[in-house]
């Protein structure tokens, strides 16, 4: 279950909103205000997780602007599981998501009464994309200390690629896409690996993911609604 919730962050960071993005933002909303749902079901179809998302701020700074997200997850009848805030970088060639996003915070609520240092590689996603594109990797490793005990927690997204463009159907919508694959390793004790889909649309963002492991569908998120 703490696998599924981390992974599932990191996918979700990807925010899946439309109609904002700005000149210095191809693929991602910087507009204050924008919300918009995600809708994530398990591998029978059934409804696991809805995320909202708001852009609480935008800021210029020194090289592009800063967004402010705040995500919210709620369990299938509408009950808040968790929320956590993050931000969103863009220097007008790429987005720059903070590596603390990759942290469920689910987590975060168990560690809160611990002593822990989170550091890692931002998720970036070039405002030029083309298929045979390969993307950098990212990370985010975090050292945690209880009572005497320290222990680590490690994950990597690598391999990312951007394999086909292609139009793809949800509920909100209709959307011409670029498809990114990559690998997930999370270590924290033991070591488990999966790897993902991602569609992601010009002023829209995250449109849909697909979650493997051992080439088998676990999860699948889509874009169902978004206001601007």
């Amino acid at each position: 279950m703490i696998k599924t919730f981390i992974i599932s962050f990191v996918l979700l960071a990807t925010i899946p909103l439309t109609n904002a993005q700005t000149s210095c933002s191809v693929f991602y909303p910087f507009k204050k205000g924008t919300v918009a749902e995600l809708t994530s079901y398990d591998k029978k179809g059934k409804v696991a997780a809805i995320v909202d998302y708001v852009v609480l701020d935008k800021t210029q700074a020194a090289k592009g602007e800063v967004a402010t997200m705040k995500s919210t997850i709620k369990d299938e009848k509408g009950k808040l599981i968790a929320e956590t805030q993050y931000d969103i970088a863009c220097d007008g060639t790429k987005i720059s998501i903070d590596y603390n996003s990759m942290m469920s915070p689910l987590l975060m609520d168990q560690f809160q009464n611990m002593e822990y240092d989170i550091s890692g590689i931002n998720l970036e996603i070039p405002n030029n994309l083309s298929v045979g594109q390969e993307l950098p990797d990212a990370e985010m490793n975090m050292k945690i200390s209880m009572s005497g005990i320290n222990m680590n927690m490690d994950m990597t997204i690598t391999n990312r690629k951007v394999t086909a463009q292609e139009d793809v159907t949800t509920p909100a919508g209709t959307f011409n896409c670029y498809l990114i694959t990559y690998d997930i390793t999370t270590k924290m004790g033991m070591t488990q690996t999966s790897n993902a889909k991602q569609w992601i649309a010009k002023g829209v963002g995250m449109v849909k993911q697909e979650d493997y492991q051992r080439d088998k569908l676990t999860s699948r998120s889509v874009l169902t609604k978004f206001s601007d």
